[in-house]
């Protein structure tokens, strides 16, 4: 992998999918770096790499598909998306190999395929998925793995300082963190907020002639456009279709359609509320984040660090921040995706919850503050006080308060017993 390339911890998944099923798809938002990861891999080197974004290659597949996967015995088949035809031929290519060859074809797209169904009927049984999320910040320092989360919800209380303590890579100020985002070129490559501004409203004007389109008969992409700005201003807010859907003029199930677009091209990341049976009324609606903070500041046009310091949306920015950087860690490590939220209609609210192994629980609590107070975790004790009555597990509960980043010198609190507050790089740093 060249110097310049930072590792992907998605690559040991695709490494291990390269030698269980014939097809490996690598699924991911646009621009996350699934090209740039194909093409770097040495398991995958040597072999063609043909992409769907050149002319004639994709009126190649349209007319005579079959030449196209026989053009050699193992291929990486780029933004397969943009024609559907070509999908048979990869799945008659499978069923004619006697051997079902392992790693045969690597096809990526910039639309969650798993949510088109026609691809998903096509490939059933013969394909492994690996989702490719933006940058963590992790990956963004060069870290290609992750980190340990999982050993702090099997760990006793005592251990996290051996844990936790381990924070490494720069000071760094979350705004500047979040507006950068996880995408690999204005995460890395770009050099001032300017820039990054500009490469962001092209993006979105990529994603809306090109991703949009290729999932659905979106006919109007201004109001599209328009849509997206609207949720970004709904960003960490429970999910509400009719409040969408008033100011634009719209249906409630066109609001349905266009929020599963987001979903279906990865660009939306919705979180469940939890249910357990506490005797009282839960809220029931999801919460929903646009998926990259970056985006999600560019949305709301936020594009310097005042800006942001200043935003009305500042601590929703956040608590996404964070949401997301704790999916993309649940991903990579091999996990699905458990993350949800805590809201019941007495007002008792906690921003996540994250289920462990053996029944453990983490609650996690979000404040773009530098000073913590005990006032900032009793949603959280009395959440846990709650969950050891209804599952009589004390021990099974874990208690994070992330925070901003302290002035320096000075030392977290011991808030409460039984939570750790910490520095939004620490936390990040354990993820």
């Amino acid at each position: 992998m060249s110097p310049s390339i930072l590792p992907r911890v998605a690559a040991a998944a695709v490494e291990r999918a390269l030698s269980t099923a014939p097809v490996v798809v690598l699924l991911g938002a646009r621009q996350t770096g699934k090209t740039t990861l194909v093409r770097s891999m040495p398991q995958l080197s040597g072999r063609p790499y043909l992409t769907l974004d050149d002319f004639d290659l994709r009126t190649q597949a349209a007319e005579d598909p079959e030449s196209v996967v026989r053009r050699a015995p193992f291929l990486v088949l780029d933004e397969v998306q943009r024609t559907r035809d070509l999908l048979i031929a990869v799945k008659r290519a499978v069923d004619d190999d006697p051997d079902r060859t392992p790693g045969r074809f690597v096809l990526t797209g910039s639309a969650n395929l798993l949510m088109l169904e026609r691809v998903s009927e096509t490939l059933a049984g013969r394909a492994v998925y690996v989702t490719l999320w933006p940058f963590t910040r992790r990956e963004r320092l060069g870290q290609g793995c992750t980190g340990a989360w999982s050993g702090l919800l099997s760990a006793p209380f005592e251990r996290w300082h051996g844990l936790l303590d381990r924070e490494s890579g720069p000071k760094e100020d979350w705004r500047d963190a979040a507006r950068a985002g996880g995408l690999p070129v204005p995460s890395r490559e770009l050099p001032d907020d300017e820039a990054r501004a500009l490469w962001f409203s092209g993006y979105v004007q990529t994603y809306l002639e090109r991703d949009v389109r290729a999932v659905t008969a979106v006919r109007d992409l201004v109001l599209f456009r328009r849509f997206l700005a609207l949720l970004a201003s709904r960003h960490a807010q429970v999910l509400n279709k009719t409040d969408l859907a008033a100011p634009l003029g719209v249906s409630v199930p066109t609001i349905g359609q266009w929020l599963g677009v987001l979903e279906t091209t990865a660009q939306i990341l919705i979180v469940p509320p939890f249910y357990e049976n506490f005797g009282k009324r839960l809220i029931k609606s999801p919460k929903i984040y646009v998926a990259d903070a970056g985006l999600a500041c560019h949305l709301l046009g936020i594009d310097t660090a005042g800006e942001l310091a200043r935003s009305p949306f500042r601590g929703a920015l956040f608590e996404g921040f964070i949401a997301a950087e704790m999916a993309k860690a649940q991903v990579n490590a091999g996990g699905r995706r458990e993350l949800y939220y805590f809201r019941d209609e007495q007002g008792l609210e906690v921003d996540f919850l994250v289920p462990g192994r053996a029944g453990a629980v983490a609650l996690v609590e979000c404040k773009a503050v530098r000073t913590v107070t005990p006032g900032m975790v009793a949603p959280m004790q009395r959440l846990a006080a709650a969950l050891k009555r209804t599952r009589g597990k004390a021990a099974g509960t874990r208690m994070f308060l992330v925070h901003q980043s302290p002035q320096a010198g000075t030392p977290t609190p011991a808030v409460a017993p039984g939570v750790r507050a910490l520095p939004w790089q620490a936390f990040l740093e354990a993820l």
